[in-house]
């Protein structure tokens, strides 16, 4: 018998699902043409699952629960269990666009920042959609050799990045930071990047609590975009 050639096609369709939580800052719907800025936060592999009060205990959600006058939308997915953000960049995607159509965020100021696993997370959304975040802050997180990082992470060399690690990361080497924040350095990208010599895995909690970081977020807009605030 002798092989011959053929083709496939079939069109599938798929259903997107994340449970999350939304904070709307004060002052929300006081200007009916106002538009707000609006950091997207994936937590890590501790917070997953369908309990979003888990999403609760680190990171963005934490500081918006006792800071009324956060002035961001925060949006807070939660990863399903037994999952990785990696599996679920479409839903973040069309996650995305939907509360970008629903509520009043400004689609040149979309921020990304992630811990851990959503530290990873964000350098990987962020790359398959660079034009779409204003600036990007993973912390103790990085890129997984078998979707092409660190060489991808130059798909970011024109969005702003400030990455964080903690020196003594028991579960993150901070060798992971290190790679992705040195590829794109080579290739010209915008970069910062901390290292808090005496923490460990949790360098996220000194991060989220510096308001430097909301500060440079709101300093950068989307890539061609010009900030005429």
């Amino acid at each position: 018998m002798v092989q011959k050639a053929h083709s496939f096609e079939k069109k599938v369709l798929k259903t997107l699902r994340l449970d999350y939580l939304l904070f709307l800052p004060q002052g929300y719907g006081s200007d009916p043409q106002g538009r707000w800025p609006l950091i997207l936060f994936l937590h890590g592999a501790g917070e997953r699952g369908d309990d979003l009060a888990l999403v609760k205990k680190h990171g963005i959600p934490k500081i918006v629960e006792r800071q009324n006058d956060f002035p961001f939308i925060a949006l807070s997915p939660q990863c399903p269990a037994d999952s990785a953000w990696w599996v679920h960049n479409d839903a973040l995607d069309a996650l995305l666009d939907e509360i970008v159509g629903t509520y009043a965020a400004d689609p040149d100021r979309l921020y990304l920042t992630g811990l851990s696993m959503g530290g990873y997370g964000a350098w990987h959304l962020a790359t398959l959609y660079p034009r779409r975040f204003a600036a990007v802050a993973p912390i103790c997180g990085g890129g997984l050799w078998f979707f092409g990082f660190p060489e991808n992470v130059c798909r970011l060399k024109d969005v702003p990045v400030w990455a964080f690690h903690g020196a003594k990361d028991p579960a993150v080497p901070l060798e992971e930071s290190e790679k992705m924040v040195e590829a794109l350095k080579d290739c010209g990208g915008d970069v910062r990047f901390t290292v808090y010599p005496d923490a460990g895995h949790d360098s996220w909690t000194e991060t989220y609590d510096n308001p430097e970081l909301y500060e440079w977020f709101l300093q950068h807009r989307r890539p061609g975009v010009n900030d005429s605030s």
